[in-house]
């Protein structure tokens, strides 16, 4: 098997550049900008240089590229790794193969299966919706779907996982008759409203994750905008953030240059199911890069304050402990009342982890294509390399 590693090499401010910027402040972009004008989302290249050149810096970098060596390809790792601080990517690097036939080995340009960091997106196209009052998250399933047979649930249960419905990952294999055939959120809606699978609590009782949520949230977002959720994905996220390498998947399509393969822990070929079909809860492909758009674009504007305030608000309060969710995103709220921010991912053999220290800016992505625990495991280490040495480590979604 072919191994590759590839390390970015940092040299003043040369480092990840996703386009050509000029060295004038970082513009706040207002609102009401069209949405095919491309977000300005880094630093100065002053900026760049006094985070590049600090001494603790330096150190990290350190420290970084001796875990990532010494510990992490120890599991077995096959995907991306990039660390940054304000933006300021301080450590990429990349190993293994996108696919197990063609051996093409993994870089920036690979765009890796989400599994449930997609949520992130969904979950945010819907706060995009509300902004512009095209949807309350109050209003009932109903005004979207009226003859779903499930009542008193709301938009806002399906985004914090207080719903109560049951898991579409687990009722489907009895339900759907012909696996041969991708299942897809609009047949799931028909399955739901015919044959009525028991809930697992009522709503708003208690926190249960549950893809179904965002199967529907996707089937929303719809039904509101009046696009395809591949396209106003694109159109709202996508091309505005610059993610040129980001994607909803059609499992029906031709496979993209550079969209990896779903691999077992022996490399051998994870294939799609039926269930490939199904987006919202998962389903969109993205790289290490576009993933430091996204975070980014989460501090300059894209979306209003209150908006931000909302989603990284903890909602299910039942139980002690640092562990919560808000509207899309898992929170884990130190003793100090700092937050991280956060969503893994897994699916297949694909497992996911975007972690944002929203306390200094500090943003944590691994993106593998190979079954991997370890990827998981990584990131309690990696955050105390990064002076946030608290908190468990994470898991599986």
């Amino acid at each position: 098997m072919k191994v590759f590693v590839y390390i970015l090499t940092i040299s003043g401010i040369a480092l990840y550049i996703s386009g050509c910027q000029s060295n004038a402040a970082r513009e706040k972009k207002s609102l009401n900008t069209p949405a095919e004008a491309v977000y300005d989302l880094e630093e100065t290249a002053a900026e760049k240089a006094a985070i590049l050149n600090s001494p603790t810096t330096k150190r990290q970098q350190a420290e970084l590229s001796d875990f990532f060596s010494h510990k992490l390809l120890r599991t077995g790792f096959n995907g991306a790794m990039l660390v940054a601080k304000k933006g300021v990517t301080i450590f990429e690097q990349y190993h293994g193969i996108e696919d197990y036939q063609s051996k093409m080995l993994i870089g920036e340009s690979s765009s890796f299966q989400l599994a449930s960091v997609s949520k992130t997106f969904t979950g945010m196209g819907i706060l995009w919706l509300m902004e512009r009052g095209q949807l309350s998250l109050e209003d009932t399933l109903q005004r979207y779907f009226p003859t779903f047979p499930y009542m008193g649930i709301t938009i806002r249960m399906l985004l914090n996982h207080r719903s109560g419905l049951p898991n579409y990952l687990y009722f489907s294999d009895s339900l759907w008759r012909n696996q041969d055939i991708f299942l897809t959120n609009a047949e799931l809606l028909r399955m739901m409203e015919q044959h009525k699978p028991p809930v697992q609590h009522q709503p708003n009782t208690h926190f249960q994750y549950c893809n179904t949520n965002f199967a529907l949230l996707a089937s929303i977002i719809e039904r509101v905008s009046g696009q395809k959720y591949p396209d106003f994905m694109r159109h709202t996220f996508f091309e505005p953030l610059g993610m040129t390498n980001t994607f909803v998947f059609d499992p029906t399509s031709t496979k993209r240059p550079h969209q990896t393969t779903s691999h077992k822990y022996n490399l051998r070929p994870e294939p799609d199911t039926y269930l490939d079909g199904v987006f919202g809860d998962k389903g969109i492909y993205s790289t290490a890069q576009d993933m430091l758009k996204w975070d980014q674009a989460l501090y300059t504007g894209f979306f209003k304050p209150e908006t931000l305030q909302q989603a990284f608000t903890p909602y299910s309060n039942e139980k002690p402990g640092v562990r919560n969710y808000g509207l899309g995103w898992r929170l884990m709220i130190n003793p100090d009342s700092s937050k991280i921010i956060y969503h893994n991912g897994w699916w297949h053999g694909n497992n996911t982890v975007f972690c944002r220290l929203v306390q200094d800016s500090t943003t944590i992505i691994i993106l593998g294509n190979k079954y991997d625990r370890g990827i998981y495991q990584a990131v309690k280490p990696i955050r105390a390399i990064m002076g946030h040495g608290d908190g468990d480590e994470e898991g599986e979604e």
